[in-house]
């Protein structure tokens, strides 16, 4: 059997597949204490928790432009250095279904955020208070925010590697 004809008979549909989405951690430094875009949940799950923006990756579209896509559509900005951050692959993350999400990074002056959040009720940036054992919290005004799926997680590794850029 050619490859060509392996290919030709090849069933897709042998093996379960996940969803892939990509979320961005959009970090600044306010106050000399971290700050990240959250972004409230219009929708179940976690409707009314805040999260950070993502989306979906679409089947032709790669990683890269999605978390373009994702700048653009969700966080309102553009033109941002993001560089991948990590791959979070925890089998229940996302209680809809099985998600890996690839997270991408960016630290970004403040004055960046200022348009983003002009006229959006649905986009905050919130403070981060880092626990001694690295667990973080959200927060506005003095309260602390509910945070959707893992991505307490998420911007818990993202201060790790903000940290060890700044050491670097």
């Amino acid at each position: 059997m050619s490859e060509a004809e392996f290919l030709s008979s090849y069933d897709p549909a042998a093996f379960e597949r996940p969803s892939v989405a990509v979320d961005l951690v959009l970090m600044s430094i306010v106050d000399g204490a971290p700050a990240a875009l959250l972004m409230r949940r219009d929708a179940y799950p976690y409707q009314g928790d805040w999260a950070l923006p993502g989306g979906f990756v679409a089947i032709d579209e790669s990683l890269d432009r999605a978390a373009e896509r994702v700048l653009t559509d969700k966080a309102n900005m553009r033109d941002a250095y993001i560089e991948q951050l990590y791959t979070f692959g925890g089998v229940d993350r996302d209680p809809r279904m099985r998600i890996i999400s690839v997270a991408y990074f960016a630290l970004l002056p403040c004055d960046r955020f200022a348009a983003a959040l002009a006229g959006r009720s649905d986009l905050l940036l919130a403070s981060l208070t880092v626990a001694d054992n690295g667990a973080i919290t959200a927060n506005a005004d003095g309260a602390a925010l509910p945070l959707a799926f893992d991505h307490g997680d998420i911007l818990a590794v993202a201060v790790q590697r903000l940290r060890g850029k700044l050491y670097y």
